[in-house]
């Protein structure tokens, strides 16, 4: 059975709104309802005082390191008023997997997404903002409030997604390993991964300029990119640690582990390997039914599917819940 076949014919569209620069705020107040239906779910299992304590936790450290979006962040949450604003505004706990390849004729570079995360409800509450920058008009797949990046196109320049990177084994178990990776990321002075991506996005006039950003601009935390430019063979994976970068060339697929040589670290997500291995097969077709969507590629975490062609300026995408369609597919065109 497709994907397809199991859509119900309740699905609503995905919202698509045009911004400004200031998309976080602007998808806000256009969908503040999907905002806190989003905060309920993810935060649901923590009690008020653990999140304002996050919360204080996590605006201390884009305070020390004069993070540029901290006065978006504290305006998005004064508008909420409520906790976990901050905390999630600096949230790293995806799993995703990516190809990037030329497309079918070899007359254009595709970038394929599959975008993981635990919280339920991501799927079902995305938007697309179509946000007017200093360098054109790029499309984020995004939430409400959310004031990062991680998956986009920018017709006439590429297309790029965030995976998160392994984690670090500094001890051997895992708990104590996600406490010391938490303690580095308190001495970074950088801009965390999805912000890099936002201002490569605002900023990057072709290919090669963001290349070069994600390859050299250091971050708070490790990362994964994917970018696909407009010519079949502007292609690369980046794998990237805080200052150091790994770069592979020419069609490739990013999930969850290092493909680097001597890069050690705990995947993340489930089967990361495995998934990875069967996105090498998949043909970057622009097509609405996503019918090569199979486990272990889909799983239960599974939020977000995207095909985009920066060449075309088209993208397909679809949000996922319980493996499950549960959004209509949206087709854009430049």
């Amino acid at each position: 059975m497709t994907i397809a076949a199991l859509a119900s014919p309740k699905l609503q569209p995905i919202p698509v709104l045009d911004t400004g620069p200031g998309f976080a705020m602007e998808t806000l107040m256009a969908h503040e309802a999907r905002a806190h239906a989003l905060l309920d779910l993810a935060t649901g299992p923590l009690p008020s005082a653990a999140l304002r304590q996050l919360d204080k936790v996590s605006r201390r450290w884009l305070a020390k390191w004069e993070n540029a979006h901290l006065p978006e962040i504290d305006a998005i949450a004064a508008r909420l008023a409520r906790p976990g604003a901050y905390f999630l505004s600096v949230n790293y706990e995806w799993a995703c997997t990516c190809r990037v390849a030329p497309g079918p004729g070899r007359r254009s570079a595709r970038l394929v997404r599959v975008l993981d995360w635990r919280t339920p409800g991501l799927g079902r509450h995305v938007i697309a903002a179509r946000v007017q920058s200093p360098r054109g008009r790029f499309v984020t797949l995004t939430w409400p409030g959310y004031t990062g990046v991680l998956t986009g196109m920018a017709p006439g320049r590429f297309s790029a997604a965030l995976n998160q990177a392994p984690m670090r084994k500094a001890i051997g178990f895992y708990v104590l390993d996600w406490a010391v990776s938490r303690r580095r990321v308190w001495t970074m002075p950088h801009p965390t991964p999805a912000h890099l991506l936002r201002s490569v996005f605002e900023e990057a006039s072709d290919f090669a300029e963001a290349r070069e950003r994600l390859s050299s601009t250091p971050i708070s935390t490790p990362a994964i990119f994917s970018l696909a430019g407009t010519r079949p063979a502007e292609t690369v994976v980046i794998e990237r640690t805080e200052t150091d970068a790994r770069v592979h060339v020419g069609p490739h697929v990013a999930a969850n582990h290092w493909e680097a040589p001597g890069w050690r670290g705990r995947s993340r997500g489930e089967r990361s390997g495995e998934r990875a291995a069967m996105m090498h097969c998949i043909i970057p077709e622009l097509t609405p039914d996503f019918s090569w969507l199979a486990p272990p590629i889909l799983n239960p975490t599974t939020r977000i599917v995207m095909v985009s062609d920066a060449a075309e300026g088209r993208l397909v995408a679809q949000g996922f819940e319980a493996m499950r369609p549960a959004t209509e597919v949206l087709e854009l065109a430049a």
